[in-house]
């Protein structure tokens, strides 16, 4: 059977001055996760070092959200998120993820230092999440880590307002006018803000993600 296992790891966690308080929000998102999706977690999430965290998920069917979810809750802390699918060489322990072992962990931490190899070669430009199929990659891992890329580089070029006006789009599904009403605007500011952050692209491109990495666990 095939697992999805994450792992994340903070950018540049040597330079933030509150650390304390950065872990313990992510220890809090984390519950979230594992409170929120409990019926596709094989594993719970949990923070392994200071750093770095993990998951084991049975179900991909909301990967990305869960992604996603972690990424918008801890910014602007950035992070370094690898996926890998295969396998499980160890017994899995529903409560910890820690100790978990096997070919899907060794593929999510390969993307993790692809990741942070990336950074140096082509800095801003790399990407933020990538995904490995372990001793399996195939045409269709390298398209889904090229949307993830573009995934990035929408996100990288949203103004401050644009970022939060699509995560309350996402976060609070609705219509615009009742996120103008949420965020104290009209609503064609809400309108331009999305155009103008290519929301719908986005969003597409999330689903279109998501649904790409369910196929690839099921070849």
């Amino acid at each position: 059977m095939n697992y999805y296992a994450i792992i994340g790891d903070i950018k540049e966690s040597k330079k933030i001055e509150n650390r304390y308080e950065v872990q313990e929000k992510l220890k809090d998102i984390l519950d979230n996760v594992n409170r929120f999706y409990t019926d596709e977690i094989a594993a719970k999430f949990l923070i392994t070092l200071g750093d770095e965290f993990q998951g084991l998920l049975k179900n991909p069917a909301h990967i990305l959200d869960i992604i996603k979810y972690i990424q918008r809750e801890m910014y602007p802390i950035k992070l370094r998120i690898g996926i890998g699918i295969g396998e499980m060489s160890t017994k899995i322990n529903n409560n910890f993820a820690i100790g978990a072992d096997g070919p899907a962990f060794y593929a999510a931490r390969k993307m993790v230092e692809t990741i942070h190899e990336l950074e140096k070669k082509i800095r801003k430009q790399a990407p933020d999440i990538q995904i490995s199929f372990y001793e399996r990659d195939s045409f269709e891992t390298v398209e889904v880590n090229m949307m993830l890329s573009l995934l990035k580089t929408i996100e990288d070029n949203w103004s401050e307002k644009q970022r939060r006006t699509i995560w309350n789009m996402m976060e609070n599904p609705g219509s615009q006018e009742e996120c103008a009403d949420k965020m104290g605007t009209t609503q064609s500011t809400i309108a331009r803000r999305l155009s103008d952050g290519k929301y719908v692209t986005y969003q597409r491109s999330i689903e279109t993600i998501g649904k790409a990495i369910c196929k690839l666990g099921d070849a």
